[in-house]
């Protein structure tokens, strides 16, 4: 008996208003992990089980695709999905000593949401005063905080003592806060 071997089934390609989900929504889910990710964390605190809240919100947002509107906001709808992902895990550790109100949980989601909102500008900003830096400067932060190398290590590389390194970027890290706060301000006063 001969079986007949199939061809594997073409990339699924679901149109909900010409939105294309492996291109566009893949876009979409990306673009808003860092913040849902920060979102989450507020939520639960934990950082582990925020990663996994992040890994089942990502789920529910890939199976969901149909229902996201083009043209709405795709950051509000993929925080209300997380919020509600939130719950579930909340409920179904509900025999924890530990249980946050639902009351309280919904204001503390909307204080997150509305600071996702300032993490944008405040990224925006922050590019934009990281141009300002040196090159020397930039590699420093990248060193430090792209990299993840301590400030012990870096100092070994660089043949400098650990306190002057940690003293530069102590300075760094002042002049681009410095940096971003003038430019709120001055983006408030423009908007006056």
């Amino acid at each position: 008996m001969t079986r007949k071997v199939s061809e594997p089934p073409a990339p699924r390609r679901m149109s909900n208003d010409n939105l294309e989900i492996d291109e566009e929504l893949v876009t979409l889910i990306t673009g808003c992990q860092s913040r849902l990710y920060a979102y989450i964390l507020s939520l639960v605190s934990d950082r582990d089980r925020a990663s996994d809240i992040l890994q089942e919100t990502n789920v529910v947002l890939w199976r969901k695709a149909n229902e996201f509107r083009r043209g709405t906001l795709f950051d509000a709808w993929a925080f209300r999905v997380a919020y509600f992902q939130v719950l579930a895990h909340l409920q179904s550790r509900s025999r924890e000593r530990v249980v946050f109100d639902h009351g309280l949980l919904d204001t503390i989601a909307h204080e997150a949401a509305a600071q996702s909102d300032k993490f944008e500008e405040r990224q925006r900003f922050l590019r934009r005063c990281l141009e300002r830096l040196t090159k020397s400067e930039r590699t420093l932060l990248g060193r430090r905080y792209g990299d993840g190398i301590a400030v012990k290590s870096i100092a070994r590389e660089l043949g400098q003592n650990a306190g002057r390194v940690a003293s530069r970027l102590f300075r760094i890290r002042k002049r681009l806060l410095e940096c971003i706060e003038r430019s709120i301000e001055l983006e408030g006063e423009s908007a006056s």
